[in-house]
């Protein structure tokens, strides 16, 4: 009797947060907090009365989903979409993380009264943007940004956990071993993220591999594959010294980027277990917290919230960015972007879990941060967008090829392209277009009009293009439609959008 009310506790948690969430979009709150919201309710202080506070479990369970969740958003993503950004988002991911630690950690020693390495662990655990609340906020209709924002916002927040994991935890050893030094850190830095990108790349050719050569009895035995791979990945890239949570990204945007068998059904699945993996993971930090401890944060966590918003954030942002020559209303948009959610969460539980002093302080802190962020941020995207000329058409861009996407071993393929404004195609003629023979445009989308070109039809920016091609013509076509003329000898670094 008990275990069956177990179990119709657990169906009535998943069946709320599915419900709430459909209403929360209509709204436009993020699906975290209405996860995080459930999750309080359910527990002890809440109607639901359920115990829980152990934040070494919680601590698992937020890795463990947050790995499915990171693979998913690069089994999703393009290369065509990353290859413009990557070394912006790259920069972003690090030293634009190290930047957000450092104000925040000075802000908390100066205006809230922490020692300088107890501030400093605060600023590392909220240093990074969180991809599960990105994600699920970006790809809803009513967000859709312009050119290349979308991708570069999504590649900072799957790429710069590793660098607020390693801040995390170098600050709680120099916390419990004085006298160790901080700059201890960078090598071990340099290592986690050469070999957790290496290791992933070589995992996912591997998964791409396995995957088309295993021949398999049943297709249903497919993603349950290459769920073992997902944890295999990031457990074996952590015991060589890497970080699984890069390994496991990188892992999923080579694989999202290769010619699979049961590849569409395998990106569904993978989106219904990231959904899956954010309520599990959200219900259980939700159940961590207790709503009385929070009264003693608002203050402190209402500064600190503000200050990460409106100081920290966007200083560090356009720091870091000062090398690429970006329009600065898509640097303000980068800065305002700054959904901090499960992840700083979890890496509060790491102080608890390793004994730090007020450590409980930092993590109901962190807790008023990360609702703060979620209601901010979160909400106003759309509208900001729409301010700064940034917001897309809210019409969803064509997805037709992941409808038409081959399966097996056939050598078409389906390549959905949006023209961004320095390509070369911008303003000629679809027959002017020189593609290779094998190649044909069969879908265009020009503003809210979706229609078949004809040879005439001018190629405009952001059109959106579905081309029929073949595995070995793709990145032949990827270039005569993407690559701005003369690319190589440009000085041009701006990001494209």
């Amino acid at each position: 009797m008990v275990l069956t009310l177990v179990l119709v506790g657990i169906a009535l948690l998943f069946l709320i947060s599915i419900i709430a969430n459909k209403f929360a979009e209509r709204l436009g709150v993020p699906a975290l907090l209405i996860f995080l919201v459930v999750g309080m309710l359910a527990g002890s202080e809440g109607p639901g009365g359920i115990p829980f506070d152990d934040p070494a479990v919680a601590q698992i369970i937020g890795i463990i989903a947050l790995a499915y969740i990171l693979f998913s958003g690069g089994l999703d993503t393009r290369w065509e979409q990353i290859k413009p950004v990557l070394w912006p988002g790259i920069a972003l991911s690090t030293v634009g993380v190290v930047l957000t630690a450092v104000l925040l950690g000075a802000f908390a020693v100066l205006v809230l009264g922490f020692s300088p390495l107890t501030g400093l662990l605060l600023g590392a655990v909220v240093s990074s943007t969180d991809a599960a609340a990105v994600f699920s906020v970006l790809r809803m209709a009513r967000a859709r940004l312009k050119g290349n924002l979308r991708p570069f916002l999504e590649f900072e927040s799957g790429s710069n956990d590793p660098m607020a994991v390693l801040l995390t935890t170098g600050v709680i050893g120099l916390i419990l071993t004085p006298g160790s030094s901080i700059f201890s850190l960078v090598p071990m830095f340099v290592q986690q993220m050469a070999v957790g990108g290496l290791f992933g790349y070589l995992m996912g050719m591997f998964i791409v591999y396995l995957i088309n050569r295993i021949k398999l009895e049943s297709e249903g035995l497919y993603p349950v594959l290459t769920l073992s791979l997902v944890l295999l990945t990031y457990g074996l890239t952590s015991i060589i010294g890497g970080n699984g949570f890069i390994a496991v990204y990188i892992a999923g945007l080579v694989m999202g980027n290769s010619a699979v068998v049961y590849k569409k059904s395998l990106i569904q699945f993978h989106d219904g277990i990231a959904w899956l993996m954010q309520i599990v993971m959200f219900l259980a930090l939700g159940l961590l917290v207790f709503p009385s401890e929070l009264v003693s944060a608002i203050v402190p966590g209402m500064l600190a919230a503000l200050f990460l918003l409106l100081v920290a954030r966007p200083v560090a942002v356009l720091l870091t960015l000062l090398p690429w020559k970006m329009p600065m209303n898509e640097k303000v948009l980068v800065s305002w972007v700054g959904l901090r959610g499960a992840v700083p969460i979890i890496l509060a539980t790491y102080p608890l879990v390793a004994g730090v002093p007020n450590a409980d302080a930092i993590f109901n802190i962190v807790f008023f941060i990360v609702i703060v962020s979620a209601l901010v941020h979160g909400t106003s995207i759309p509208a900001v967008a729409r301010r700064l000329g940034l917001a897309a058409p809210v019409e969803e861009p064509l997805k037709l090829s992941r409808e038409f996407e081959a399966e097996s071993d056939t050598p078409s393929k389906m390549l959905d392209l949006v023209i961004p404004p320095d390509s070369p195609a911008v303003g000629k003629q679809v027959v002017d277009l020189g593609l290779p023979k094998g190649a044909l445009i069969i879908l265009m989308q020009k503003g809210n009009d979706r229609f078949v070109p004809s040879g005439s039809t001018v190629i405009g920016a952001e059109d959106t293009l579905l081309l029929l091609t073949t595995e070995d013509m793709t990145e032949m076509v990827r270039s005569r439609l993407l690559d701005p003329e003369d690319a190589a000898g440009s000085d041009d670094q701006s990001l494209p959008g």
